[in-house]
């Protein structure tokens, strides 16, 4: 890492931009060492005056050669999860902690590698970017890379899952990310970590009067 990717990405982040702004931005954002191996940064997407945010972890493959965020097997997941929980993902702005894409390659393949936490700190200045200009009121935050970088300390999901907490000036509640439920192996187990996702979602949609179920 260089002495300029050290600095993180506080000096590539345009103050009072708005989110097209902010997209375009982010491209040449050189925070940390992970633009030199990804296609491109990917940014936050959705309603520019969303109530409810959702903040993931980071980009994955699908997710790196498309650039929008949650495109891949896991936003599948998630947009049945919306579905099930009566929030349309088009009311709502999803996006993640860090901006690129962090795998290891083996042969052809690129293997997700989860960012650090200095990666989490070097792109922090983007999502409170994206939270001055959408200004939720709900942040949810998928899994734990999300959380630490929405509460800025270690959260164990188990333990502080589906209630509602104060975080950034806003309500927090945190979940797994989906990609934790295509994880596990047996049916019976899926479908019992989907509803409890839904659950979680349903939390945080009634407590904004967001839910259409």
């Amino acid at each position: 890492m260089t002495a300029e990717e050290r600095l993180g990405a506080e000096k590539w982040v345009p103050r009072g931009a708005d989110l097209g702004e902010l997209r375009n931005a982010v491209q040449s954002c050189r925070g940390c060492e992970l633009w030199r191996p990804a296609t491109q940064a990917v940014f936050g997407d959705g309603s520019p005056s969303a109530r409810m945010m959702l903040v993931g972890e980071q980009p994955g493959d699908r997710e790196d050669l498309s650039g929008e965020p949650f495109v891949g097997p896991a936003g599948a997941v998630l947009d049945r999860a919306l579905q099930a929980a009566g929030i349309a993902r088009d009311e709502i702005y999803v996006t993640n902690a860090v901006k690129h894409f962090r795998f290891e390659e083996r042969g052809k393949r690129r293997i997700h590698s989860k960012p650090g936490v200095a990666h989490i700190v070097a792109c922090a200045p983007w999502l409170e970017a994206e939270l001055d200009a959408v200004d939720p009121d709900l942040i949810v935050c998928l899994g734990a890379t999300a959380a630490r970088a929405v509460f800025d300390r270690t959260v164990a999901i188990g333990g502080e899952r589906g209630r509602l907490q104060p975080a950034r000036g806003r309500q927090a509640l945190v979940t797994v990310h989906p990609s934790s439920i295509l994880r596990l192996r047996a049916d019976a187990d899926r479908s019992a970590a989907f509803d409890a996702l839904v659950a979680d979602l349903r939390v945080g949609a009634e407590a904004l009067g967001l839910s259409r179920r």
